[in-house]
């Protein structure tokens, strides 16, 4: 619901937060698009339907645009339209990341599937997402990314446990929410983007709610790893969280002088200041 955004969120959803110039959801999507995925499910919920609209043609606008000459503009609302086919499905309510899974699962079928946040950009010359799939196709199970945690923040995320298959890929035993520093059973950390085979599903139906009545998906790949191999992948790239108010500031400054379009101006006015 975006409560760590408000005012910001009250009737935008935080994954039409904008960073650099393009909300976060397009990076999911373009992201999803460059790894040679054709067919997206977004789950949403109330409130949430400026999303819809964002992906959707809009004839005025493209009409306006044309009628001024202003190719560029209209070139880049178009190219949104035709990214991928894309889905909506309604979770009724804020029920947990497994339970948004769990929604999708009609129109996955018995296929292996990504799963990837709404409020995570990933920046990698390979799409994480891409190098995920390559690793599925080669050990045939469901596959986590993972990156190396500092000691501080390993509260802040679900972290694994497991035995170094190679220098990427790590088979994973155990799987644990947010653990003290103290109690943690490694540095690897869960950022958000997954490869999971339709054996989930099952395991989503057989985890019990927690205590604020969501599905955790870390508690749904617990069990499914009691059935099968689950791993963990060291990916190669950046992983940006846009999980409060804080860390969107500061990842529209980290990319904004990165871009080619506006980084050097950036840097000036920051000097100046």
């Amino acid at each position: 619901m975006g409560t760590r955004f408000l005012p910001l969120t009250k009737v935008q959803p935080k994954e039409m937060l904008p960073v650099v110039d393009k909300p976060v959801i397009q990076y999911v999507v373009e992201e999803a698009v460059s790894a040679g995925i054709e067919d997206i499910v977004i789950v949403t919920g109330r409130e949430k339907r400026a999303i819809e609209d964002h992906f959707d043609a809009s004839p005025e606008l493209e009409r306006i645009l044309e009628d001024r000459g202003n190719g560029d503009a209209l070139e880049s609302i178009r190219r949104i339209t035709s990214l991928a086919h894309l889905h909506y499905i309604r979770q009724k309510a804020p029920r947990g990341l497994g339970d948004a899974v769990y929604c999708a699962r009609h129109h996955i079928g018995n296929e292996s599937f990504a799963v990837m946040l709404g409020d995570t950009i990933n920046i990698a010359d390979v799409p994480v997402v891409g190098q995920l799939m390559n690793a599925h196709r080669k050990l045939g199970a469901s596959v986590i990314a993972v990156e190396r945690v500092p000691r501080h923040k390993l509260r802040d995320y679900g972290i694994i446990k497991g035995r170094l298959k190679d220098r990427k890929t790590v088979e994973i035993q155990k799987l644990v929410e947010k653990p003290e520093p103290s109690k943690a059973p490694s540095d690897m950390g869960i950022t958000g983007t997954y490869v999971l085979t339709p054996a989930i599903f099952d395991a989503i139906e057989r985890t019990d709610p927690d205590a604020n009545g969501e599905i955790q998906l870390t508690d749904a790949l617990t069990l499914l790893g009691k059935k099968e191999k689950i791993y963990g992948y060291l990916f190669d790239g950046t992983r940006y969280d846009i999980g409060d108010m804080f860390l969107w500031m500061k990842v529209n400054i980290e990319l904004t002088l990165k871009s080619r379009k506006y980084g050097g101006r950036l840097r000036k006015d920051l000097s100046d200041m």
